[in-house]
């Protein structure tokens, strides 16, 4: 059990990882303004959810919680990689 949450968070911490070089990146050329600044701060606040809130309540005892909380993220993360994979293997033709 200690070692698929490790995992999992392990994911979300590159997915958010991820999200945190494209706020920095899109910051330092000046494309984050006032009108974009709440859409990023909530998707922050989220992964800082996620992230925190899963170590958070797997130290208090509730690893099945955590997991879970973990898995929020990680699913939709990792079916999103293996759809890329899938079509750089697959080679579709769009046409």
């Amino acid at each position: 059990m200690k070692f698929w949450f490790w995992f999992l968070w392990f994911i979300d911490a590159v997915i958010a990882a991820v999200v945190l070089y494209f706020f920095f990146s899109l910051a330092a050329h000046s494309r984050i303004g006032s009108f974009n600044i709440l859409p990023w701060l909530i998707i922050l606040a989220v992964l800082a959810t996620v992230l925190g809130g899963g170590v958070w309540l797997r130290s208090t005892g509730q690893r099945a919680l955590a997991i879970a909380l973990i898995l929020l993220l990680a699913i939709p993360g990792t079916l999103y990689v293996l759809f890329f994979v899938l079509l750089l293997i697959m080679h579709p033709n769009f046409h």
